[in-house]
């Protein structure tokens, strides 16, 4: 009586099930930090912004009642404008700082009338781990943005431009702005925490505790 024999592996479908499992790895891994648009995203997480914008949520009310908290934060580190000597930063040159990144124009009413307001609260909460970052939108250089905010006495506020209007296109295409005075608060990994569509009082009390509860600081 004959053995029974094993059957004979074809090293073709062995070489293909590992080929194969390689390939549900990588869609997997690939899936895994791709970002909401399919975009790679890096290992980078916007979880600690989302707890952020839990906490702020409570607080968006009078002056602030339209701030809007993220449901579904976007990694906005790769956003770019001109700093103050005219070179490219990016929101990642803000890493470890909470940021309130508001787009305005002196053509813009409602920016202009916000722009005091900014300042003020630049001045009272202003430091190491929280920057107020105005950046201009007016084509044909700093000139025109520069006298207008001297004109109304702001000197706290650093000034930052983008005269080829890139910031708002890129934040059009995430859905983050549709006209100015356009204000995000960004977390200090670089991600959105929330947004407000049109002007506010950002000087009022209940802009501050908005602020200060999404860095963590209710009551302070």
């Amino acid at each position: 009586m004959n053995e029974p024999k094993e059957p004979v592996k074809n090293p073709r479908r062995g070489l293909f099930a590992a080929g194969l499992a390689g390939a549900v790895a990588a869609v997997a891994a690939l899936y895994v930090i791709a970002g909401p648009n399919g975009n790679i995203a890096g290992a980078h997480s916007c979880s600690a912004a989302l707890a952020s914008a839990s906490a702020a949520k409570p607080f968006a009310k009078g002056d602030v009642a339209a701030f809007l908290p993220a449901s579904a934060p976007l990694n906005l580190e790769e956003l770019t404008f001109n700093g103050p000597d005219d070179t490219p930063v990016t929101m990642a040159d803000f890493k470890d700082k909470t940021v309130l990144l508001n787009l305005w124009a002196t053509w813009c009413a409602p920016c202009r009338a916000e722009m005091p307001a900014l300042d003020e609260l630049q001045a009272d909460l202003g430091n190491d781990s929280f920057e107020v970052v105005a950046v201009s939108l007016d084509r044909g250089g700093p000139g025109k943005p520069k006298d207008f905010l001297q004109e109304i006495g702001v000197n706290h506020l650093t000034f930052y431009q983008d005269s080829s209007n890139g910031l708002l296109k890129d934040l059009r295409k995430m859905a983050r702005a549709t006209g100015l005075p356009t204000t995000i608060l960004i977390s200090p990994e670089g991600c959105e925490i929330g947004t407000m569509y049109g002007p506010a009082e950002w000087a009022s009390g209940e802009a501050k505790a908005l602020i200060q509860s999404a860095m963590g600081k209710q009551g302070a």
